[in-house]
């Protein structure tokens, strides 16, 4: 079975990929999630009446951050050399949807990055405005599309 599973070599030991024969490629991924709120929580959010300060510029700039602190976040994930990462908020009047794009041309993909940048902006949110509204529900964090790479262009349904 340890043949099978990619992050296990033939004893069972976990070990990160070598992607070296890889080639070097431009890769893309975008991930987007949601938080949900109250209406009068989301007014405030929008306008920039939250206590803490500018919830949305503190979450786009948490959200950049973590995308490029991922491989110390998630065990076994590649370090690599980001060239872009946007973070789209968009805001309504139940909550607020976060839209991930990272780039890079390297021997591996960006999915975990553009992942982690959404769920630590969303995170961010959480912590800014939790006095308003402890009831905030995070969720819908997924994977929408990934291009570049061996197995190629993917995007969700």
């Amino acid at each position: 079975m340890a043949d099978k599973l990619t992050h296990l070599d033939e004893t069972g030991a976990a070990r990160m990929i070598d992607v070296s024969d890889k080639p070097a490629t431009a890769r893309e991924a975008t991930a987007a999630g949601r938080i949900a709120m109250t209406a009068e929580t989301a007014a405030a959010i929008r306008h920039g009446d939250v206590q803490k300060g500018d919830a949305l510029s503190a979450a786009r700039i948490a959200g950049i951050m973590a995308a490029k602190r991922a491989s110390d976040l998630i065990p076994l994930c590649h370090p690599l050399p980001l060239s872009g990462v946007t973070l789209d908020l968009e805001t309504d009047n139940a909550g607020v949807t976060a839209t991930a794009t990272v780039r890079t041309t390297h021997h591996t993909g960006v999915e975990m990055e553009a992942l982690t940048a959404v769920s630590v902006a969303l995170l961010t949110i959480y912590d800014m405005a939790k006095a308003l509204d402890r009831s905030m529900t995070i969720g819908e964090v997924r994977l929408l599309a990934k291009s570049g790479g061996r197995s190629g262009d993917w995007s969700a349904e």
